[in-house]
């Protein structure tokens, strides 16, 4: 077998769902071999028996890191480990993939960029809506409604059990509007390919279990050099209602164009990592009239027949990132993205904080 068909040895780091998705990816595809699960608890165990068992644990990163030399890291710990476990990564040899957020500051973020551009190794980040189809269709049908578009989005999940503990422990360092909102800003920043030059947040503390200066919902919206606008909101906890968890939607001049799942945003869904992606299909509205004044065409819906699930979906993040590698793509403009969104998530979090409009 050459260098360049030999399975990437790749070193898995945490074992929550998305770790687990990323290690089933590994565990599967045919570029991949896990040389190694990192966790601190108890979750190793779990993932190994459900991969079959036979993969080697540990509960030491830098050990696994010295002991296994892989390829490729695969970070999927809380974000405020991201900069400090890619950077080591890159240093001891290895590309990495990193869930989203890239890290839990701009600062953190740019310094993770600039240790990949010095290392020449890849980082690919994990916002999984740019290997969705029917995302990518949503966006596409969304830049031919003429500008400036208005952008409607939300993610509310009614959490409570593993999900809860979950949300808790990632509230410790950063709020939903920042650890959700980034995929669904570079959504909109897709859409409007047009510079955000303000935005303004407001946000609240409904439960004591999290820290003092955080938020557990948050709404924000940003205005765009071109006249849009958006908007995305994300509250997390046993308290949110799911009355209206799954909006998805966006209007320009010509017309509209909406995410419509029927199954996937029902009740009981909000807490659902399947249903978060799902799409099922789009309503396009056209905005165009008649002599009348009556609507000159009927609405479309889109169905679209490749519609992968949440575990297809890692599949899919997982061979471009093997891709990434063999191929020697650069990700310059992948990596800016991903803190270009985190920069903007961060100032809808200091507008939260401050009661102040930021300008960007």
């Amino acid at each position: 077998m050459s260098e360049s068909t030999k399975p990437l040895r790749v070193l898995v780091v945490g074992a929550g769902n998305m770790g687990s998705s990323h290690a089933m990816a590994y565990h599967t595809e045919d570029g991949f071999e896990i040389v190694g699960i990192v966790t601190k608890g108890k979750s190793k165990e779990v993932l190994n028996e459900k991969l079959g068992g036979g993969y080697a644990l540990y509960s030491d990163y830098t050990q696994a890191l010295e002991e296994t030399k892989p390829d490729a890291v695969c970070i999927s710990t809380y974000p405020d480990t991201h900069e400090a476990f890619a950077i080591q990564a890159m240093e001891a040899g290895a590309h990495v993939f990193v869930e989203k957020p890239i890290a839990d500051s701009v600062e953190a973020a740019a310094r993770v960029v600039a240790a990949a551009k010095r290392l020449n190794k890849k980082v690919v980040i994990g916002y999984i809506l740019r290997h969705h189809p029917s995302w990518e269709r949503f966006i596409e049908e969304a830049q031919k409604l003429g500008k400036p578009l208005v952008m409607r989005m939300n993610l509310n999940q009614q959490s409570d059990t593993a999900m809860w503990t979950l949300h808790r422990n990632l509230m410790k360092s950063l709020s939903p509007i920042v650890d959700c909102g980034v995929h669904y800003i570079d959504v909109m920043c897709q859409m409007v390919r047009s510079k955000p030059v303000q935005v303004n947040a407001i946000g609240a503390r409904l439960t004591d279990e999290i820290p003092a200066d955080n938020y557990n919902y948050g709404q924000l919206q940003i205005r765009f050099e071109d006249g849009s606008v958006g908007w995305y909101e994300a509250g997390w906890g046993p308290m949110v209602s799911e009355t209206a968890f799954f909006v998805k939607d966006v209007f320009g001049p010509k017309g509209s164009v909406s995410i419509v799942a029927k199954d996937a945003g029902g009740t009981g869904k909000s807490d659902s990592i399947e249903a978060h992606t799902k799409t099922e299909s789009l309503l396009i509205h056209h905005a165009e009239l008649d002599g009348a004044e009556r609507f000159a065409k009927e609405d479309t819906w889109i169905n679209l027949n490749d519609e992968p699930d949440h575990q297809e979906l890692c599949n899919r993040e997982q061979r471009y990132f093997e891709k990434a590698i063999r191929e020697d793509i650069d990700l310059t403009d992948h990596m800016q993205d991903a803190v270009n969104s985190l920069r903007i998530a961060f100032a809808c979090d200091e507008s939260v904080k401050t009661g102040n409009v930021v300008k960007l």
